[in-house]
């Protein structure tokens, strides 16, 4: 199974982000998080089966914060729910698709993630992401 997970958007002040977003969505965000070791806070909406995650960078040394000063604010990436990462990975790979991590590693919202590079997917950064399961 994979699934649409969410979309990333890139913003270079999230509480005014979270604003226009929710008179948007005619709804509020459902939880802000920091993820520290990527540099970044993310405020997420949940959208039916989806959500729209807004990424804002937290030291000027993050992807976003690089991402934001290179393109400005937008679409930042689409992310896809599997079932198993380390497999959808490896079948990646043999499909000669270019992996910017090794190995999954932890994002927000309790999933492992894992990007596929722009070059190899048409010019959009895409996400793989697996909800962290107890032992993980």
């Amino acid at each position: 199974m994979i699934r649409l997970e969410h979309i990333g958007i890139a913003v270079k002040d999230l509480e005014d982000s979270n604003e226009l977003f929710e008179k948007m969505l005619g709804r509020p965000h459902y939880k802000t998080e920091e993820v520290a070791s990527e540099h970044v806070k993310t405020s997420f909406f949940k959208i039916g089966e989806s959500k729209v995650e807004l990424l804002e960078a937290t030291a000027p040394e993050s992807a976003i914060a690089k991402y934001v000063e290179k393109r400005g604010e937008g679409l930042h990436h689409i992310a896809f729910e599997v079932e198993d990462i380390y497999a959808e990975m490896e079948r990646l790979r043999k499909e000669g698709f270019r992996l910017l991590n090794e190995e999954p590693k932890r994002g927000a919202d309790n999933k492992l993630v894992c990007f596929v590079h722009p070059k190899s997917a048409n010019g959009v950064l895409l996400e793989l992401c697996q909800e962290i399961k107890p032992g993980q």
